[in-house]
């Protein structure tokens, strides 16, 4: 940083230590003293609007993705009209479901459920049926006509 004339600025710092421990204990707490400025340690940074946990999981990135995925459906159906509801589930839920996909290929089944209740609540709103109804039997309903 000095050579290049470089300024740490410390309210924008994080240190992340990425590890495979799985004991936190052994993990470093303190503060970090990085060019005369403390620096905190994180357990999760997010790099380009992907979350990366210190254990190099995806389990920070998708918790985040379905509670803004969750929230969004919630803001949404209140203000809009349904064309527009189904246009706007498509263009931000679809989106910020497939953003970093790369980074979620191999996922363990829970991980994957979580992502894939967002779908299905989204349809379940598009299509306006029960919180209990089976996602598959209202698409087969739809592609029937009858709805």
């Amino acid at each position: 940083m000095r050579s290049n004339h470089l300024q740490l600025n410390a309210d924008k710092t994080e240190v992340m230590w990425c590890s495979s421990i799985r004991k936190l204990s052994q993990l470093p707490s303190c503060l970090f003293n990085i060019a005369g400025a403390l620096v905190c340690l994180v357990n999760a940074d997010r790099d380009l609007g992907v979350f990366i946990d210190n254990d190099l999981g995806a389990a920070t990135h998708v918790w985040r993705t379905v509670s803004c995925c969750f929230a969004t459906l919630r803001q949404l159906r209140r203000y809009v009209t349904d064309d527009c509801f189904r246009s706007l589930v498509v263009a931000l839920e679809h989106s910020r479901l497939d953003y970093g996909n790369l980074d979620l290929v191999g996922l363990p089944a829970y991980f994957q459920r979580r992502l894939q209740s967002v779908l299905n609540a989204a349809a379940r709103l598009v299509l306006r049926r029960s919180r209990y109804d089976h996602v598959s039997d209202a698409l087969a309903t739809v592609g029937n006509g009858t709805r």
